[in-house]
């Protein structure tokens, strides 16, 4: 196993963020665009609207988590969405992805959020696996619907 280390990233990490973010957004089907994921990440850096995790693997960036803060108002409480969970295919399998998501709940459970919720693809099982396996359960209450409004 690979000794590993997770952190909360900070503005000086927008250099090795943004590499990795470009290779999740290709990993997501999206073409490589790596200025801007730099702009994306630097802007939620600027504008305080997500806190982001980085797990690095021999001082080297592996990974990283990306919560989005938002509120329920029927708990009357904050809510994370865990919205990017990514680990670079030579450091999977080593406990990474694992250890960004306790360090996503530490965090959450430190806001007092009643609730952290992520979307995970159907056919993504090794995910589906890890989430069920820290103890995050499938919501069998709602459906989840997307609206897409038309490009300007």
């Amino acid at each position: 196993m690979t000794p590993f280390a997770v952190r909360q990233a900070v503005l000086a990490d927008l250099e090795a963020l943004s590499a990795l973010f470009d290779q999740y957004r290709q990993f997501q089907g999206r073409p490589a665009d790596l200025p801007a994921c730099r702009a994306f990440l630097n802007a939620r850096f600027e504008h305080g609207q997500s806190v982001v995790f980085l797990g690095e693997t021999e001082g080297r960036a592996a990974g990283f988590a990306q919560l989005y803060p938002i509120f329920s108002s029927t708990a009357l409480a904050r809510v994370f969405i865990l919205n990017d969970l990514f680990v670079a295919p030579a450091a999977r399998r080593t406990g990474l992805a694992s250890a960004l998501l306790a360090a996503v709940e530490h965090h959450a459970q430190a806001f007092g959020a009643c609730r952290l919720s992520l979307n995970v693809a159907r056919d993504n099982l090794p995910a589906q696996q890890l989430y069920q396996t820290r103890g995050w359960v499938q919501d069998g209450e709602y459906f989840m619907f997307h609206r897409f409004p038309p490009r300007a």
